[in-house]
């Protein structure tokens, strides 16, 4: 489970680094106009070089979501021969949507093979196998997503009082630090917003209060979901292992 925290850890860096670069950039230009070298920056390249890290957090909030639903089946996969009853109601549901493909539109004959292809597995009695926790469209990542997705697999998302005021607290245009993000990660990936205009009246604190948010809420969402893990979470309460309970 440590590799959920190193990955996390190792983007929100990269975060670090650059909101450091954009610090320096800052405080140049109260004494004249920043350089690179002999070159000056523009207040046009810093706009466009602010609006990176709107790009960046993205990254980090569906990478993190990615990891933490494939660290769930992957345990649900390789941490013992499980079978489709030992799951958890929520677990089980997410497994019978992708062996049945009930959230895919098909003709009768694959609908057919797909429900054949479900009885076969229970007939034979086989353990879980190759699957994973259907995530939707990117593009779409949130704390609201976060949260749903939780629900759906049926733990409780334990985050600090403070950090899940701080998230859901209105940041810019009436939205969270989450939902602007994605808002602005989807508007310049579709093309309606220019780089520029999405780095325009912002300013470097401000960039770095919204990751502060950001990384203090992935980071009990990471926390719950190793606990949820490590805790055998997905399995029926009668059929975890005694060191999980001790």
């Amino acid at each position: 489970m440590e590799e959920l925290g190193t990955a996390f850890r190792e983007r929100h860096g990269e975060i670090e680094a650059y909101l450091a670069f954009l610090e320096n950039i800052e405080r140049e230009a109260q004494s004249g106009p920043p350089r690179i070298g002999a070159a000056p920056i523009t207040a046009q390249q810093q706009r466009i070089l602010y609006s990176g890290v709107f790009l960046q957090l993205y990254n980090l909030v569906e990478a993190t979501v990615v990891r933490c639903l494939d660290g769930v089946t992957d345990a649900a996969l390789k941490q013992g021969a499980w079978a489709p009853g030992d799951l958890t109601v929520e677990l089980r549901r997410e497994w019978v949507r992708v062996m049945a493909r009930t959230h895919v539109d098909m003709n009768y004959e694959n609908r057919l093979q797909s429900a054949l292809s479900l009885c076969d597995h229970l007939v034979q009695a086989l353990p879980v196998q190759g699957f994973v926790v259907e995530k939707g469209g990117g593009g779409n990542w949130d704390d609201e997503a976060i949260e749903h997705i939780v629900r759906r697999l049926g733990f409780a998302l334990q985050v600090r009082p403070e950090v899940h005021s701080a998230v859901k607290r209105k940041f810019r245009d009436d939205l969270g630090c989450l939902q602007l993000v994605k808002k602005f990660r989807n508007q310049l990936a579709h093309g309606s917003i220019s780089f520029e205009q999405c780095g325009e009246n912002v300013t470097v604190s401000e960039l770095r209060e919204m990751t502060d948010r950001t990384v203090s809420y992935l980071s009990d969402v990471v926390a719950a979901f190793r606990s949820y893990i490590v805790g055998h979470g997905y399995i029926t309460e009668a059929r975890r292992p005694q060191a999980a309970n001790a």
